[in-house]
C-alpha cells in the first residue's frame, strides 16, 4: 500500500491539512486448481454507481450513512483498481492464452463485465472498519453475448486500527482477494463452457 503524508480525520480539518493519495497496489497468487485455457478474454469497463466510483474515499460509519474521509483520497477510481487488479491477475496467472481490455484489438472468446456495487470502510457495528468489496460479475460468450455465468463476489478485511491509513490499507488485501476469486471464477466457467459446447451438449 503506497501513501503520500497522513490524515485520519471524518470531515472538517483546516485546509492545511495534507491531503494522502492511496494506492493499493494488490499481488493475486494463482490457484494451481485452475484450469490453463487456450480461449481468450476480454475485460469490459466495470461499471459503478458513480457516487461509489470516486476517488474520495468512502465509510459508512452507521448503516444507511456514508461519508468520505478528509483529506485523504485514492490514486485510482475504485473500478479502475478493480480493473487492474483482475487483468493483472490473470496475465500472472499463465493460465490463459491471452487476456485484454475490451477495444484493445484481441479477438476474445468471452467477456467479462463487472459491476463495482461497494467499495468502502463499513464499521458495521465494530470498533474499527472492514474494507467492504462487493462485485457481480457476469461471463458473456462472445459470439452471441449470451450470459454463460453470472455471481456476486464479496470480500471484507477488517482495518487494525480506525485510522484512515489502516482502512485504506485493508483495502489491498481485500481486493487481492476479490480478483483472485473472480480470476479463478471466470477460468472455471468458460473452460466448463467451451467443454460442454465442443461436446454438443449445450452452447
Amino acid at each position: 500500500m503506497l501513501s503520500l503524508s497522513a490524515c485520519s480525520i471524518l470531515g472538517g480539518g483546516s485546509e492545511r491539512d495534507r491531503a494522502s493519495i492511496y494506492a493499493p497496489d494488490p499481488r493475486i497468487q494463482a490457484d494451481p486448481a485452475w484450469p490453463t485455457v487456450t480461449w481468450q478474454l476480454g475485460i469490459a469497463p466495470a461499471t459503478a454507481a458513480r457516487m461509489s466510483d470516486t476517488l474520495r474515499i468512502a465509510v459508512r460509519p452507521t448503516p444507511g450513512e456514508i461519508q468520505v474521509y478528509k483529506g485523504a483520497s485514492w490514486a485510482k477510481t475504485p473500478t479502475d483498481m478493480l480493473e487492474d487488479a483482475v487483468l493483472r491477475g490473470l496475465e500472472d496467472s499463465g493460465k490463459i492464452a491471452a487476456v485484454a481490455r475490451q477495444g484493445s484489438g484481441v479477438a476474445a472468446d468471452f467477456k467479462l463485465v463487472m459491476d463495482l456495487r461497494r467499495f468502502e470502510a463499513d464499521y458495521a457495528g465494530g470498533a474499527a472498519p472492514a474494507a467492504t468489496i462487493e462485485v457481480n460479475a457476469k461471463l458473456l460468450h462472445s459470439l452471441d453475448q449470451q450470459i454463460v455465468s453470472s455471481r456476486t463476489f464479496l470480500a471484507r478485511q477488517t482495518a487494525a486500527s480506525p485510522s484512515v491509513q489502516d482502512a485504506a490499507a485493508a483495502f489491498e488485501p481485500a481486493l487481492a482477494q476479490i480478483a483472485r476469486e473472480i480470476d479463478g471464477w471466470a477460468l472455471t466457467t468458460g473452460e466448463a463452457h467451451i467443454r460442454v459446447h465442443n461436446d454438443g451438449n449445450a452452447r
